[in-house]
């Protein structure tokens, strides 16, 4: 009676054990979530016309390594900058690169955001970076702001403020 008595009182609390697990679907592994604009985080959806009325598309950009640029005319290291960009691209375009610029607009342009790219020499897409666009980023806390995706669209880069050209390029020939 005595091992009857024990049996039944350890299925008790063998059963009871199981009572208190969490939900089966808290026990899946999490996804690493990574906040917008940090390092490891995804080039976030986007899809508008860019200075010269053409769509642009994070779509089109799939299996790229892509450059995002944030600039404005007002600002004398973007001008420094935007060349540098446009060479890299010149050079590594065929391979799969990509950039595209994005102008902030919380002051007034110096001179037509046109016409001062082609007086730098750049003709990778521009538009206008809305404030929705800025929150996809993750905010932008200076400018110019650069950030680079791998083929997966994953942030493998980003500086804030001017950067050279060759230490850029050092960042894109491995993700190539």
């Amino acid at each position: 009676m005595f091992r009857k008595c024990m049996l039944f009182l350890s299925l008790g609390v063998i059963g009871l054990a199981g009572c208190n697990r969490h939900p089966a679907s808290s026990l899946q592994p999490k996804k690493n979530t990574v906040a917008a604009g940090e390092i490891g985080s995804r080039l976030p959806d986007f899809s508008m016309s860019d200075l010269q009325g053409r769509r642009i598309s994070s779509a089109d950009l799939r299996g790229k390594v892509v450059l995002i640029d944030f600039w404005a005319t007002w600002c004398e290291p973007c001008k420094r900058e935007m060349p540098g960009y446009q060479k890299l691209l010149t050079r590594y375009g065929s391979d799969g690169f990509a950039v595209i610029g994005f102008k902030f607009d919380v002051m007034a342009d110096t001179e037509d955001p046109v016409l001062f790219a082609e007086r730098i020499g750049v003709r990778y897409p521009l538009a206008v970076a809305v404030d929705d666009l800025k929150q996809k980023f993750g905010g932008i806390e200076g400018l110019p702001t650069t950030m680079l995706y791998d083929r997966q669209g994953i942030l493998r880069a980003k500086v804030i403020g001017f950067e050279y050209t060759n230490v850029i390029e050092s960042e894109l020939k491995p993700l190539l």
